[in-house]
């Protein structure tokens, strides 16, 4: 049973986590450097699980398992202290990761298990540099966190059973559908989500259709529940830029990033976050 998580990183995707995990009784530690980044994502917690209370989606109970369970923090030692399970959800940057990680487990008891929420990351290479390789786990949640039913478990080179067992369950007690995969580049849902994604920003780039256009055709044609150019406005144009460039590399020219998505990461044109992406969101 676990006893408390620590969320680190109040981005989308760690606010995202954090709310999924206290609403379902789970006491969580959401951490980041930034009080302002800890106080904005409080704030859009609470706007989620009232949203989703009003439409019927969430029970009403979630509120006051929120405030019960959810504590924020800017100090990684406070944080992680009294947690068995970690979940890093910091910005896609290997390095970063890494010291990230590294102090996590200096500051966490030694049968702790730590995941790391990277979609496209190596797994093995993320936990080269801890003590205990044995108890870290990818598990990639999906963009908004508590709606998308996946959890993606990344069995690293070293990761034991026991660690890949304790994030399975985790993920079937947040009322998630884990899948296990082997650590390989891009996994296995951000490498089948890129290819469409990228094919649509060259049909885009190319005049074959309008943005609107190209995505109704996944949503009605492939029944597909969000286009892939409104998917990549709302997972961040950064994001699937970094990891069409860490694709590209690793397995070849078919992940090759096109010129539009570059030149509108280069505009601060990032999608639903600022606003403007494929589609405008104010």
């Amino acid at each position: 049973m676990i006893r408390q998580i620590t969320v680190i990183g109040a981005g989308t995707m760690g606010q995202g986590i954090a709310q999924v995990t206290s609403i379902h009784g789970i006491p969580t530690r959401l951490c980041d450097v930034s009080a302002e980044a800890l106080t904005a994502a409080s704030g859009r917690i609470d706007a989620s699980v009232e949203k989703g209370i009003a439409k019927g989606k969430t029970p009403a109970s979630a509120r006051d398992q929120l405030k019960r369970c959810l504590s924020l923090s800017t100090q990684l030692d406070e944080a992680c202290r009294e947690s068995d399970f970690v979940i890093e959800a910091v910005p896609e940057l290997l390095d970063l990761k890494a010291r990230i990680l590294a102090s996590v487990e200096q500051a966490v008891s030694s049968d702790a298990i730590i995941a790391t929420n990277t979609s496209s990351l190596p797994v093995s290479k993320l936990a080269s540099g801890l003590e205990h390789p044995e108890r870290f786990v990818g598990m990639h949640f999906f963009n908004p966190v508590p709606i998308m039913a996946l959890v993606e478990v990344v069995r690293g080179g070293a990761s034991s059973d026991h660690a890949v067992d304790s994030a399975v369950s985790l993920a079937v007690a947040l009322g998630k559908e884990p899948i296990v995969v082997r650590d390989s580049p891009g996994f296995a849902t951000s490498r089948l989500g890129l290819v469409i994604g990228l094919e649509a920003i060259r049909m885009l780039e190319a005049g074959v259709a309008s943005a609107e256009e190209i995505d109704k055709a996944m949503e009605l044609g492939y029944r597909h529940p969000m286009g892939p150019l409104r998917l990549t406005d709302l997972v961040g144009l950064d994001v699937r830029l970094a990891i069409a460039e860490y694709l590209h590399e690793e397995i070849g020219e078919q992940f090759r990033p096109p010129e539009l998505l570059r030149q509108l990461v280069s505009k601060g044109h990032l999608g639903k976050k600022t606003g403007q992406g494929f589609h405008s969101w104010s």
